[in-house]
């Protein structure tokens, strides 16, 4: 698996693999520089190889090399964690690094982006959920197709913001990873901050209501629409866990759905 792009780069393993669904991943030096190789092995993992490479190391982990399926990055070396902080007392601060990085990849860029697909699709999930069970997945639905049929300032969405997808770049700083390959309304983007199913206080109301003001703020979004998109992803996130069949998550996310809805009802 690896094989090709050591010898293509002169690179010498220097941790353990790391498998995930879509990719390959290895800790590697390039001489005495630490990276990661990346090799994709499905078709939404090459496209978001293509994403990082366009970034261009602005706001997210800069590319050394690109060929093929492989991708060799900057490896994150710093020690800091963002799921760690907003456990710990630092959810504020947290949420404003996330704010910071996402204002980054959102920006303008010289060239034209790599294909994309539009956000609108991705809502299938979200639609059969609402066809098939009802309730809380009609009302996210329905506020989703409304956000969908008047987006308001479209980007180049990183598509998977959450506290693991932002590392620790030391002397860089905060920089994202793992992107996928979609374009639509930047407000998308913010909802997972909120809705993150692997934050265990994604679903305290106090928490909620904080992170709500925080977010808006750093981000310059109007808190009505926030709270909008932050129903929509909610309601596709628990569609997504219900066709894992892990209704234990799906019932997780309805409950910060339902904290969205009460907050828009208020």
């Amino acid at each position: 698996m690896y094989g090709p792009w050591l010898q293509r780069w002169a690179l010498v393993p220097d941790g353990e693999p790391v498998i995930t669904p879509g990719s390959r991943l290895l800790p590697v030096r390039q001489g005495d520089t630490p990276a990661m190789l990346k090799v994709a092995v499905d078709a939404e993992e090459k496209f978001g190889n293509l994403l990082m490479t366009w970034w261009d190391g602005e706001g997210a982990a800069r590319v050394i090399a690109h060929h093929g399926d492989g991708l060799l990055l900057e490896r994150a070396m710093g020690r800091r964690s963002l799921m760690r902080m907003a456990l710990n007392g630092e959810d504020d601060k947290a949420s404003r690094i996330l704010c910071s990085a996402l204002a980054r990849l959102h920006a303008p860029r010289p060239s034209p982006p790599p294909p994309l697909v539009e956000l609108a699709p991705w809502f299938a999930s979200l639609r059969q959920a609402a066809e098939r069970h009802g309730g809380p997945y009609v009302k996210s639905l329905r506020t989703a197709e409304a956000l969908l049929a008047e987006p308001q300032d479209v980007v180049v969405l990183h598509g998977d913001m959450h506290h693991d997808n932002v590392l620790d770049f030391g002397p860089r700083g905060w920089l994202a990873i793992d992107p996928k390959r979609v374009r639509g309304e930047r407000g998308y983007d913010y909802a997972n901050l909120i809705c993150n199913p692997e934050l265990p206080t994604a679903g305290d109301p106090g928490r909620f209501r904080r992170q709500v003001e925080v977010i808006a703020e750093a981000a310059g979004l109007e808190r009505r629409r926030l709270l909008q998109w932050v129903l929509a992803f909610a309601g596709l996130s628990a569609a997504w866990f219900l066709e894992d069949d892990d209704r234990q998550a799906a019932a997780g996310q309805l409950q910060v759905a339902q904290l969205a809805a009460s907050a828009l009802e208020a």
